[in-house]
């Protein structure tokens, strides 16, 4: 090309995506996260594809695994940490034989140990002394915080990571088969299926290492999916996928995957206002009366209507965290979950 000339070419106009238009948004999504994705990856998407100004979840799962992801809009997260809180149910598959520095199959391996002949009641008796009220060494790499910051970032630099022990719930840790063990398959990896039923706080990652060690083989997580969490015990759980087709359907069909925030509070002992308390509850102020039990509980107003989370004691209830329309000085919404001001059908407590 000569000096001087203009290539032949022209330079396409820049373009850009349109802005996300964020609403408010008030509800409960059960998503079913899929293998791949940060739990935080997964709710972004969500929050875009809904709208939602405000969202938060209810507990991380590890870019491996799968399954239920509570996810909370709006004023639904004035309730996601009693959430986070809650018993859970996972399945999960431990490859034997092979210990990794995360503790999962996403990490490196870190030593290879040959799998000793294992018979069921041998594991049997490793899974039961991990169950009950147990000790347990978290993984060094979870978004446990040190100084301010999460401790894989630590491990990632190659720094030297303590992690101390802590004591955790494992209501259930049981076998659900071992044939892929014990009719010794060639070409098909050692490997065990497992359920696991835990309180908050509980990895199952560092159960499936310490079951390994138990059993002198070592262990990692080869897959994770979490099955429920409280009190969603029986969840319809929706794809992002699913969720793609609703939202390309409209707006009504894709609303319709949320649950109203009443469903988020069966876990707590409900108490009952009428019109007068519940105006003092709004207004931040305790109410006198016989409430119970003691502990936290959850607040309905006249009809019904969620007004958020209180504390009892002496039979006096105090205002923990309410929802926005509790406050005395602003109207109820006529729906719990969906667009703020626009009706939706709410399903009985319960």
């Amino acid at each position: 090309m000569e000096a001087g000339l203009a290539p032949p070419y022209t330079i396409p106009a820049m373009t850009s995506r349109p802005r996300t238009k964020f609403r408010k948004l008030d509800g409960i999504l059960l998503l079913d996260k899929p293998r791949g994705l940060s739990s935080n990856q997964a709710l972004q998407r969500v929050r875009h594809l809904f709208r939602a100004e405000k969202g938060g979840h209810t507990g991380s799962l590890d870019p491996l695994a799968t399954g239920l992801l509570p996810v909370c809009f709006g004023e639904a997260t004035k309730i996601a940490g009693g959430l986070l809180g809650a018993r859970k149910a996972y399945d999960t598959v431990a490859r034997l034989g092979i210990v990794t520095d995360t503790d999962d199959a996403e990490g490196q391996p870190l030593r290879e140990r040959p799998v000793p002949p294992l018979r069921i009641p041998r594991i049997d008796e490793a899974l039961r002394a991990l169950s009950g009220r147990i000790r347990q060494r978290p993984p060094i790499y979870s978004a446990l915080k040190r100084g301010g910051e999460p401790l894989y970032a630590k491990a990632r630099r190659g720094e030297m990571v303590e992690v101390d022990e802590r004591e955790v719930d494992v209501h259930e840790f049981a076998l659900q088969s071992a044939a892929d063990l014990l009719d010794d398959l060639h070409g098909v990896p050692p490997q065990l299926r497992l359920h696991v039923e835990c309180g908050s706080g509980t990895y199952v990652r560092a159960l499936v290492r310490d079951l390994g060690e138990a059993l002198g083989c070592g262990a990692h997580v080869a897959e994770l999916r979490r099955l429920w969490v409280d009190p969603f015990r029986d969840p319809k759980m929706w794809t992002l996928e699913e969720l793609q087709a609703l939202a390309e359907r409209g707006d009504r069909s894709l609303l319709a995957c949320l649950l109203p925030l009443e469903r988020g509070m069966a876990s707590w002992p409900p108490v009952d206002l009428d019109e007068a308390q519940a105006r003092r509850l709004g207004r931040g102020q305790p109410v006198d009366g016989e409430f119970h039990p003691p502990g936290r509980v959850a607040v309905f107003g006249p009809g019904g209507r969620a007004l958020g989370l209180g504390e009892v004691a002496d039979g006096r209830l105090r205002p923990q965290r309410l929802f926005s329309w509790a406050c005395a000085q602003a109207p109820a919404p006529s729906g719990a979950a969906g667009v703020a001001g626009e009706p939706v059908h709410r399903a009985g407590r319960g």
